[in-house]
């Protein structure tokens, strides 16, 4: 793993711990997939694709790279599931309570068991919303409560779980399951208040695990387990919009990216959703920084904008 690379090429002053407000921890595990392999490949690839990314959200009118993002040493522990998970979890909980806004990427999904705990003692009354194509959330699998099949399970009993955009499980399952917090991808097309009423059932501080399945392989072909009918690229951002504007979304994690050599389109879906997701979680910060730059300073906003914004602050 190349440790001295920064987050999308962002210059070094905003690449240090000390500096930055974000914290990215890769987690480069794969040791209970059960089908394909090379999750453990995942944060190479996205961060290689994240260094070919145009750093200037025009949804948002901002550059959300300006709060700083730290990559932390990988977790490399793989000596078991256990003792994995058990590393993330103190990984984790250190660099939250150093105050940073704590992201993190795999990997295969049984990474997210620490992360989870992590949060969870960390932030009351938390919920975890989790995207995915599988619900995970078997008590234990292959001998182990650390597997990925497993990966919300804890969760479920210890937390207030909302499942988005399930599409395959076990009928075991069924028996843990909250059906009236589950939004089933097959009956996503026909409601139109399911992120309206999944929003509802949410309380203040919000952790999102993401399994890239969650997509539909038309646009998420490389990932472990893909599965047909997925979520598409707007509606999951619109969605996920909606979480950061009306919740305290506290952290998240993106799991599951198995890249392939021959089709790099993957790998910058990744980069683009996890900056995506950071936009929308500094949107007020980083609007704020933008305003307070230099009027002579190089900026990618146009002068239009930056003209709007100034005629606004007038008006208030």
């Amino acid at each position: 793993m190349n440790l001295h690379k920064n987050y999308a090429g962002i210059p070094d002053d905003l690449a240090t711990l000390d500096q930055a407000n974000i914290v990215l921890i890769s987690v480069p595990y794969d040791g209970t997939s059960t089908w394909q392999k090379g999750a453990n490949n995942g944060f190479e690839a996205f961060l290689e694709a994240s260094e070919n990314m145009e750093l200037y959200d025009i949804e948002t009118e901002t550059e959300v790279y300006q709060q700083g993002v730290f990559i932390t040493p990988p977790v490399l522990e793989d000596r078991s599931p256990e003792q994995m998970v058990e590393a993330v979890h103190e990984t984790v909980k250190k660099y939250i309570q150093k105050k940073k806004f704590v992201t993190i990427f795999g990997g295969e999904h049984s990474i997210s068991i620490g992360t989870i705990r992590a949060f969870n003692e960390s932030f009351p009354n938390l919920t975890v919303l989790h995207l995915d194509a599988h619900a995970d959330l078997r008590k234990e699998y292959n001998g182990s409560s650390c597997n990925h099949a497993c990966a919300v399970f804890e969760a479920s009993q210890q937390t207030n779980l909302i499942q988005v955009g399930i599409r395959s499980m076990d009928a075991s399952e069924l028996t843990v399951m909250d059906h009236d917090k589950v939004y089933f991808a097959h009956e996503l097309l026909d409601d139109d208040y399911w992120m309206d009423n999944a929003l509802a059932q949410m309380t203040e501080n919000v952790f999102i695990s993401l399994d890239l399945d969650v997509f539909d392989p038309s646009i998420m072909p490389s990932t472990g387990t893909p599965e047909p009918g997925g979520m598409l690229w707007y509606e999951t951002l619109s969605f996920l919009k909606k979480v950061f504007e009306e919740r305290n979304v506290v952290g998240f994690d993106i799991v599951e990216l198995c890249p392939n050599a021959h089709n790099k389109a993957p790998d910058f879906l990744v980069a683009k959703l996890y900056y995506k997701m950071l936009s929308y979680k500094f949107l007020e910060a980083s609007k704020q920084i933008d305003f307070e730059e230099e009027s002579d300073a190089p900026s990618t906003v146009s002068r239009a904008t930056k003209i709007e914004k100034l005629k606004d602050q007038d008006d208030d």
